[in-house]
């Protein structure tokens, strides 16, 4: 079975120019059959928790919901505002298969000043069974929470391992 993987940056806000029209953040299957679609993953766009704030050094968290549901703080996070932005990915591969996407359980953040956070529980907008449609493709949304456990933030960074595979 092929597996392509993908690592993305978090908290970022990722845009591709107008006249790039190769995507950066693609990788494709290099194990496909002859004449069948390589299995392919895109993130059009990386988490982004926008302006967040710790009033306390106790730590706080923040979720970012894949469907739409905004974001969320709690502890002594408190949102600033801003657009906030769930992840957003494309895979293409041969119509009317079944995908399988995995998502970690955890990833590290880190800010170049020193601030360290968690992103965890991760969550798709995907049905149990998604499944690509008759052009070969499937677009879904990601988020996650971010946790961080002292008074110390920053521009947070960490990378997201993706992963699909056909079921």
């Amino acid at each position: 079975m092929a597996r392509v993987a993908l690592f993305i940056l978090a908290a970022l806000l990722f845009t591709v120019p107008a006249e790039a029209q190769q995507c950066r953040l693609c990788y494709s299957d290099p194990a496909a059959k002859e004449g069948e679609p390589p299995l392919t993953i895109e993130i059009w766009a990386d988490l982004n928790f926008s302006k967040l704030a710790l009033t306390g050094r106790d730590g706080g968290a923040a979720e970012l919901s894949a469907n739409g549901g905004g974001k969320r703080t709690s502890g002594s996070m408190i949102d600033l505002g801003g657009v906030a932005v769930a992840g957003h990915g494309r895979i293409t591969g041969t119509p009317g298969r079944e995908v399988q996407i995995d998502l970690p359980s955890r990833v590290d953040m880190t800010s170049p000043d020193g601030g360290r956070a968690e992103l965890v529980e991760f969550h798709t907008d995907l049905p149990p069974h998604p499944v690509l449609n008759a052009r070969g493709e499937l677009e879904f949304n990601f988020g996650a929470r971010l946790v961080v456990h002292s008074g110390k933030g920053g521009n947070l960074r960490g990378r997201i391992p993706i992963s699909v595979d056909y079921n």
